[in-house]
């Protein structure tokens, strides 16, 4: 595993946390720390909410792996490309809007000093069959991207390529869950999955097209991404839906960002007409390619059932059958 050269691991302990933010003039002369908690699940980094006698704030740390999957590394550099998202969105309000501020950045234990968005829940409840979306949620959803999107071609040159993470997310995305002997055993997750996904393991000519889609995720783009635009990405606080996790950042192409958001759409049995509401709603810039974005959507569909990101699908066996056999006509048609 990587380290930290000259930072620290943050740890639940007074002990550690206070004469750190004193260290890094985090708190305020006065300022006491009155308390710390855990906001949330967090999947890839280890974060906490500290209580102060004057505020509360979150501090959000890249370990060198995956905080809910140990065994996978992950580059500390993760960090690093969130607080430059989040200081380039300040210039554009509506974006901004949506995310934490960016109150200031460890660069040596990669550690980011945000503002707390409030009590709340991501939006993987919405996988749950009694919960949806609103017509106001999506639409927000959906401006944010049309917004973030407008400005690659004004941050491509300065922005850093982000490649360990698209690496990282490519492994998991366009690979893995296709391999026929990676040891990742499906039925433990549902009885009957294993044997659901060998078609789509081995269907050559899907694998094709996922591995030329692949390439376009790794090339350079002309948009700035949020890159990994899913319900758990979203926060649902008292002043409405936010947008946090922004560390998969990077130009890229923007029918990626919108093909997940409508990948999760279905796997939450949205319905058509959320899907249709998405894709009216996002204002496509010139050389959005409705192909690219039908095959970006199958195969999130496709690498969340059969890969090791799981989710939380209230989903019977035949409803994943059925979004497997959609997600691979979206990829192979290039159609929705």
């Amino acid at each position: 595993h990587q380290h930290y050269p000259d930072g620290i691991f943050l740890e639940s302990d007074s002990a550690v946390i206070e004469p750190y933010l004193k260290s890094q003039n985090w708190l305020s002369t006065d300022e006491k720390l009155t308390g710390f908690e855990k906001p949330g699940e967090g999947n890839m980094n280890f974060v906490l909410r500290i209580l102060t006698n004057q505020r509360s704030f979150i501090l959000k740390q890249a370990r060198p792996w995956v905080e809910k999957y140990p065994q996978i590394e992950a580059p500390i550099e993760r960090a690093a490309i969130e607080a430059q998202i989040l200081k380039q969105i300040e210039q554009l309000p509506a974006v901004s809007s949506y995310s934490p501020q960016c109150l200031g950045f460890d660069d040596q234990s990669y550690i980011l000093y945000l503002e707390d968005l409030g009590e709340g829940a991501d939006y993987t409840f919405i996988y749950r069959r009694e919960e949806g979306l609103s017509s106001v949620e999506v639409e927000g959803l959906t401006t944010y991207l049309s917004q973030l999107h407008t400005m690659g071609p004004d941050v491509a040159d300065k922005f850093p390529s982000n490649i360990k993470m698209r690496q990282l997310n490519h492994e998991h995305i366009f690979r893995f869950p296709y391999s026929m002997d990676n040891g990742f055993d499906l039925d433990p997750i549902q009885s009957g999955l294993q044997a659901a996904a060998f078609p789509y393991k081995n269907d050559e000519r899907l694998k094709e097209r996922i591995e030329r889609l692949g390439e376009v995720y790794l090339s350079p783009g002309n948009a700035l991404l949020h890159g990994d635009y899913y319900p758990g990405s979203w926060l649902k606080v008292p002043n409405g839906i936010k947008v946090i996790d922004l560390e998969f950042g990077f130009v890229g192409p923007p029918e990626f960002d919108l093909g997940v958001f409508i990948a999760h759409a279905a796997m939450a049995a949205l319905g058509k007409d959320i899907i249709h509401q998405i894709r009216s709603l996002y204002q496509s810039p010139s050389d959005f390619s409705s192909d690219l974005l039908a095959g970006f959507a199958g195969t999130e569909i496709l690498r969340r059932l059969i890969g090791i990101a799981q989710l939380p699908l209230d989903l019977s066996l035949e409803e994943k059958k059925d979004l497997m056999r959609l997600a691979s006509s979206w990829i192979t048609t290039g159609r929705f």
